[in-house]
């Protein structure tokens, strides 16, 4: 009997020292790593897994494999400052009073009353770096550091506002628009470490922004960890390291698309590594379409009619990949409407990291992701461009385009070639209603057919232009926020 009590005794004092071993030892981060890929004017057809090609995209295709494709997925705004600014506080651009592409001469600023991603999850103990395009404030007080991140290495704005002409050489005289660019600072934290003065210098930031988003992961692998890396690829100058140039049998563009995939593949790498692959979030998506002007030099809208800076779907129509192993299934399609403006609330809703208090336009796609039963969360989707013109509205399948004018890559616009623009046309755009589902080029012209469906988007458009205004008919809006005001 007392051999038996003895035992037992053994017995517990055993299984309490392993729990608190394991407790202590097996520590589980609650909530997951934070990772998101942003691509710069990489098209909805670019990568192979949405009909790109003829190159090769192995490591973003075996995340599409790995998690969920979204099909229905819009950048806010098809420009890069807009686009971004939405991305990172889930609002629409034209309630933060954001428009257009800013670079060193700018006014404006993304104002630090909004709260961000970052700013968000460092209030949850996260720690957070960003890589690559900022494009949301060229300089302190408004550059990273400064609304939430720990850490920065990159350009303030597109590698494109430089002094340098299309094909590599500096510009000189005062007739080359390019002349009033000053030289394209590369940044540390706050500081310029560096000036990024030729082509070839064009072609390593890919390799030295993974660098930077490797040794990060590295650094905080302890974690939890928000990255955000915004590539400045594939936005012209497009260029590609000496690894990739002249390797894809596709052309420039093609060894470019290669390098940024060859650099997805490094960041996945990393997280096998450190066996981190199951507790990280990864996103992979691009600001808007691709800037078609360019050429070969520019990506592919997948079929879908315009590309960047319009508001026809190729210019915000983009991917969207997302893995988390074990929460997400794996090799999945989703055809229901998102926007990047869902990214944020989305991700403080996984980490319990709370709302913005001011209001925002994003709604959490967390069931949706995690393939629970019914429907996702939004119906509606607004197209805004320009200052903050309203030009079309989607409402499920249907899409109902305002009159106004547009510019367009179609006659009389002329295409450029190798780094090379041409010229925009610009269009009379009418009245005219889409079904999406069965006409993703928006050709055929429905609203003879369907006067109903005219008259409840309308309405439904009415409320935004109450709420945040509408140049084409000159309406304010009531709930429009400033932008900050460099001085």
């Amino acid at each position: 009997m007392r051999n038996s009590l003895l035992a037992l005794l053994f017995g517990v004092c055993f299984l309490s020292s392993w729990s608190y071993v394991q407790r202590s030892t097996f520590y589980v981060q609650p909530t997951p790593n934070i990772i998101i890929i942003n691509m710069d004017d990489m098209g909805y057809g670019d990568p192979v897994c949405y009909g790109g090609g003829p190159y090769k995209t192995p490591n973003i295709d075996a995340l599409a494999a790995r998690g969920k494709r979204f099909t229905n997925f819009y950048a806010a705004q098809a420009v890069c400052t807009a686009s971004r600014s939405a991305l990172m506080t889930g609002c629409y651009p034209t309630r933060l009073g954001i428009s257009g592409a800013w670079d060193h001469m700018s006014k404006y600023a993304l104002n630090p009353d909004e709260e961000t991603i970052a700013e968000l999850l460092q209030k949850k103990g996260y720690a957070t770096g960003m890589v690559g395009k900022w494009h949301l404030g060229h300089k302190e007080p408004y550059l990273p550091l400064q609304n939430g991140f720990q850490e920065f290495f990159g350009l303030p704005y597109s590698n494109d506002m430089w002094p340098v002409d299309y094909d590599g050489t500096d510009v000189t005289g005062t007739s080359n628009r390019k002349a009033y660019y000053p030289p394209l600072p590369l940044i540390s934290g706050n500081k310029t470490i560096g000036i990024v003065r030729t082509l070839d210098d064009q072609g390593h930031l890919t390799k030295r922004y993974t660098e930077k988003a490797v040794d990060f992961i590295g650094r905080k692998k302890s974690g939890p960890f928000f990255l955000y890396f915004a590539h400045s690829m594939v936005h012209v100058p497009i260029a590609a390291s000496e690894k990739f140039r002249g390797k894809s049998g596709a052309g420039l563009f093609g060894d470019v698309m290669e390098e940024v995939d060859w650099s997805v593949g490094e960041i996945m790498k990393t997280l096998e590594k450190y066996k981190l692959t199951e507790n990280t979030l990864v996103i992979f998506t691009s600001d808007n379409g691709p800037w078609l002007i360019y050429g070969n030099h520019a990506g592919n809208s997948g079929g879908l009619r315009e590309g960047k800076g319009t508001a026809w779907d190729g210019g915000l129509k983009v991917p969207f990949i997302i893995s988390w192993p074990g929460k997400i299934k794996s090799n999945t399609v989703e055809s229901s409407l998102m926007t990047n403006m869902d990214i944020l609330p989305t991700i403080a809703d996984i980490c319990e990291a709370g709302l913005p208090s001011q209001k925002i336009d994003g709604l959490s796609f967390r069931g949706l992701m995690e393939g629970k039963p019914g429907k996702g969360p939004r119906s509606e989707f607004v197209y805004y461009y320009e200052r903050n013109n309203l030009k079309a509205i989607r409402k499920d399948g249907w899409k109902l385009n305002f009159p106004c004018r547009s510019q367009t890559y179609g006659p009389p616009a002329t295409i450029g070639k190798d780094g090379y623009p041409g010229q925009y046309g610009s269009d009379t755009v009418y009245l005219a209603l889409y079904n999406l589902y069965t006409d993703p080029g928006e050709d055929r012209d429905l609203k003879a057919h369907f006067p109903d469906v005219v008259r409840q988007l309308d309405s439904i458009a009415q409320k935004y232009r109450v709420a945040l205004g509408d140049g084409l008919t000159g309406q304010s809006g009531s709930e429009v926020r400033e932008a900050a005001k460099i001085k």
